[in-house]
């Protein structure tokens, strides 16, 4: 978890650890975030604490990529080219269905994908590797729908690659910031909703 690890934490203690700090730096943003308040909430010492982690950036690390790889197996993230197996776009709304799915289930996880939006967030290596992760699964993505037909191909793809992220980042980051507000019936019409404003976005015309 750290780059000072002199044992290894008890699975369930390290999930809570991580699970606690995701939902503090979710709260009160990165710099506020209390090293004092996790640590109490999860019935730790600091010395016992400071076995573990390095300390707050390494414990922000820690959350991005352990949770990061939860969220990933859970969500069952598919090879973009399997996108193209059955109708692409029926295909994405699935997986975008999911996501919010599991956001609701696991709070973890809804603390996560606000992580990604905190103006106080550190040069994370984890979130520099999550990010680069992600765009390379969209890149594939959007290949393989333009060459089932289903993504416009008037764009040069690098162009296309980064309006189709800039968006799905705007609308993750209100989703995210207005889920407390949302009833279920709500979220899934807007997820809907966002499935159609990208396809009217990215996809090829009707022949």
């Amino acid at each position: 978890m750290a780059s000072r690890e002199v044992g290894v934490l008890p699975a369930d203690r390290r999930a809570l650890l991580l699970a606690t700090a995701a939902r503090e730096f979710a709260a009160a943003g990165y710099e506020r975030a209390s090293l004092n308040r996790i640590i109490a909430e999860c019935r730790m010492s600091k010395s016992s604490f400071y076995h573990y982690v390095d300390g707050k950036e390494a414990l922000f690390d820690a959350v991005v990529d352990e949770v990061g790889r939860a969220l990933a197996v859970d969500l069952a993230v598919p090879d973009p080219r399997g996108l193209t197996r059955g109708d692409f776009w029926e295909r994405v709304g699935e997986l975008v269905e999911r996501i919010d799915r599991l956001g609701q289930q696991e709070g973890s996880y809804l603390a996560l994908a606000q992580l990604f939006h905190l103006p106080d967030a550190p040069a994370s290596p984890a979130l520099v590797r999550t990010r680069a992760a992600m765009a390379a699964w969209l890149d594939g993505a959007l290949a393989a729908g333009r060459a089932a037909g289903a993504v416009r191909d008037d764009l040069p793809p690098d162009l296309q690659a980064r309006l189709a992220f800039a968006v799905l980042q705007a609308m993750d980051s209100w989703s995210v910031a207005h889920s407390d507000a949302l009833g279920r019936a709500e979220r899934e019409r807007l997820v809907v909703a966002q499935v159609d404003a990208l396809r009217r976005l990215l996809g090829a015309d009707p022949a």
